[in-house]
């Protein structure tokens, strides 16, 4: 079969032919039809990811597929049911073995490129706006980085969960994708002044931040008093300093956000908002956004993508 592969952090990832792997107890194998791609696997190249996997490895934290067999005295979904999966990686490849007690069952009506998008993108918009902000019906949700995978997901989750949504995204057609996913106010990351335009809207209540550097920054301070704030990642390449005195004087809160990081003390947070999750995307309240479509011999082009900022929502590899 063929996987993408890291075998080295000074080289580029490569496409390379193996056996199939077998199913040992407590895994279940996967035919993978779908596989998202996050920020994360483009860090994970040069090893740089705080769960970088060691040496070699597949690409791909989350995908999506079918059963095609359980490991030995193994419980779990059985022989072609529709599953999706987060792994931490693997998934750029043609099968994968994976723990069965990660495997989430996944609606009919869901098409495997979607549903391989889904959980990283909406788990984390999710957790982060109602667990950790615990964020309130007409409160305002500035969202920076409002066009990417989880940015245009939190803008759709803060319009769901009644917020007035301020979206920061860079140009017109980032920003008219965040428009379609809900925003109240669009604001132009290229050529505006974000700082001033949150405050004439009022300030924020919440600040969703996958980005980091100078916007963090405009954001910090465009927050009303008592407002949360939570980094998700720093795609700019900047993290941020955030000066303990100004936390003070307005009273702000800083939370942090790591959605990989409860499958280890706190699964039961995962399990309880994916089964929310899939009851809104079967009522049609949730429409997963995939803006390319690849197969597996051009992941490299696919990572080039989240590279250079191309894309919109997210983008899937067909192995």
């Amino acid at each position: 079969m063929r996987s993408f592969q890291v075998h080295s952090f000074e080289h580029p990832p490569a496409l390379v032919e193996g056996p199939q792997p077998q199913p040992q107890q407590g895994q279940a194998l996967i035919r993978i039809h779908a596989c998202s791609l996050n920020f994360a696997d483009t860090l994970m190249t040069k090893g740089k990811y705080q769960d970088t996997p060691q040496l070699p490895f597949t690409l791909g934290l989350e995908m999506a597929g079918e059963v095609v067999t359980l490991g030995p005295e193994t419980e779990g979904p059985a022989a072609g049911t529709r599953v999706a999966v987060y792994a931490g990686s693997g998934g750029l490849a043609e099968y994968g073995c994976f723990a069965a007690d990660r495997l989430v069952p996944i609606p009919d009506s869901m098409p495997y490129e979607e549903a391989a998008a889904f959980q990283i993108a909406y788990g984390t918009s999710h957790i982060a706006l109602k667990h950790r902000a615990r964020m309130q019906p007409g409160e305002t949700l500035l969202v920076l980085g409002a066009a990417g995978g989880v940015g245009l997901t939190a803008v759709e989750i803060g319009k769901l969960m009644g917020a007035k949504v301020i979206a920061c995204a860079r140009g017109a057609d980032k920003l008219e994708a965040a428009k379609a996913a809900g925003a109240d106010h669009l604001i132009d990351a290229k050529t505006a002044d974000l700082r001033a335009e949150v405050k004439a809207l009022g300030g924020a209540d919440v600040v969703y931040d996958p980005v980091g550097g100078d916007q963090w920054e405009a954001a910090f301070r465009a927050c009303k008093p008592e407002a949360r704030l939570i980094p998700i990642g720093f795609a700019s390449g900047e993290v941020p300093q955030i000066p303990a005195n100004h936390l003070l004087v307005k009273n702000l809160t800083v939370l942090g956000l790591y959605w990989g990081g409860y499958l280890k003390f706190a699964p039961e947070v995962l399990t309880g908002s994916m089964a929310e999750l899939f009851t809104w995307y079967e009522a049609g309240h949730l429409k997963p956004h995939v803006s390319h479509v690849l197969p597996l011999d051009r992941a490299d082009e696919a990572l080039e993508l989240l590279r250079s900022r191309k894309s919109t929502g997210k983008v899937v590899v067909t192995p």
